[in-house]
């Protein structure tokens, strides 16, 4: 059955922006017994220089038990040694991938990546996933199965999926439960929006490119139009993120980039200003959209981890940030120098993923901790970002600003 709720107002099922406090959090997942630890059988057909392939047991679908593939691996510790650990999240036609967990092995990490769309795979990005027999619904979305029970939807698998493969990451000898991170890529970013407010034995998480108000603004408004508007507010009040996010309490990296074709910049906005702890913002102009290096090493995700399980310098914090007598000013702290500051603008109207960003150098006063710029005329959205020694980038809030006469 779909989660109980009361009638939703029309700003509700179309995920605008309703104030945290004014929506009711509901979720179909049961947290008692997706928390204990699956059980779970090796594939050792398919594990490789350490990287051990595992089928763990999912929630059933259509009435018949599943499993989920995965790969992990744990570095090598002595006995009695317990190591940090990440549950790995691929977005659109991934799938459980080796190099994302050996990124994480190689770091000192224990790292799981699960296929979420009932495949295996055999390990890299161009590896072929064929399902298998006990796999749940494919993916992605579940946009025609939406007047399918709610324990049939590829949503709710997805999100059980991660949060089992956490409950089996924790529940082994060498992993510190006390010290596990969550990121996801694309569609993986849309499934940690939704983890980050279900599970909060998280310490962080750092969805990429993903957000809620899809209904708002998205890649799917076309296939949202195409079910009519009693089945996509259905899907909404189900399965957007922005019904999840008010109860998420774990600190949140948000990476992503500013021409972003599936997840534009006002329902990230909207996103972000959601859960209950702090955000961290990473917006890149024109970052690419992309498995592999692009979406899973961002190196902001990795200073978060850093900071939270080993006691190193964390990101820098926006403290303040305005514009007054036409001029956009940030101020910060920072462990780290702070060695440049950009200026981002666009003077385009219309679709943020297809607005035309311009940078250049803001002025920066490390010592005071403040940057600024004079915000050019004509400028339709802006924002600032700090870039500090590691390459780490954080941002302010972008500041939209309406054209006279629109």
């Amino acid at each position: 059955m779909p989660p109980t709720k009361k009638p939703a107002s029309k700003a509700q099922l179309s995920t605008t922006s309703t104030p945290a406090a004014e929506r009711q959090w509901s979720t179909p997942w049961d947290m008692k017994r997706l928390s204990a630890p699956p059980a779970w059988e090796p594939d050792p057909t398919r594990s490789k220089n350490g990287m051990k392939a595992v089928f763990y047991e999912g929630v059933p679908f259509r009435g018949k038990p599943t499993k989920v593939f995965a790969y992990y691996a744990i570095p090598k510790v002595k006995k009695g040694q317990k190591v940090p650990g990440m549950v790995l999240i691929h977005g659109g036609g991934g799938s459980a991938f080796v190099p994302w967990v050996k990124l994480w092995l190689d770091r000192g990490y224990a790292a799981i990546s699960m296929d979420c769309c009932g495949c295996t795979n055999d390990g890299d990005y161009g590896d072929p996933h064929p399902r298998h027999e006990h796999g749940g619904p494919a993916g992605w979305g579940g946009f025609d199965a939406v007047d399918e029970p709610v324990e049939d939807q590829w949503t709710y698998h997805a999100v059980s999926a991660a949060i089992l493969g956490h409950s089996f990451l924790r529940s082994l000898p060498e992993v510190d439960a006390d010290r596990i991170g969550l990121t996801g890529v694309s569609w993986g970013g849309y499934t940690t929006c939704i983890v980050a407010g279900v599970d909060q034995r998280f310490k962080f998480a750092a969805p990429v490119y993903g957000c809620g108000f899809l209904g708002l603004n998205s890649a799917w408004l076309e296939t949202f139009a195409n079910m009519g508007k009693e089945k996509a507010d259905k899907w909404l009040r189900m399965w957007d993120p922005s019904v999840y996010l008010p109860n998420a309490t774990m600190p949140m990296v948000w990476v992503t980039g500013t021409n972003d074709f599936a997840y534009p910049m006002d329902a990230l906005q909207l996103s972000y200003r959601l859960p209950r702890d702090g955000r961290t913002l990473a917006v890149r102009v024109r970052m690419e959209h992309a498995h592999g290096p692009a979406g899973e090493a961002p190196p902001e995700i990795l200073a978060m981890a850093e900071h939270l399980f080993r006691g190193k310098p964390g990101l820098a914090r926006i403290t303040k940030q305005g514009v007054r007598c036409g001029r956009s000013t940030v101020e910060f702290e920072s462990d780290v120098p702070i060695v440049r500051a950009e200026f981002n603008w666009t003077c385009d109207t219309g679709n943020w993923m297809t607005r035309n960003w311009e940078t250049a150098p803001a002025t920066l006063d490390a010592k005071a901790g403040k940057a600024s710029a004079k915000v050019p005329a004509g400028a339709t959205g802006h924002y600032i970002n700090l870039i500090d020694d590691r390459g780490c980038v954080v941002s302010s809030e972008h500041v939209a600003v309406e054209k006279k006469g629109k």
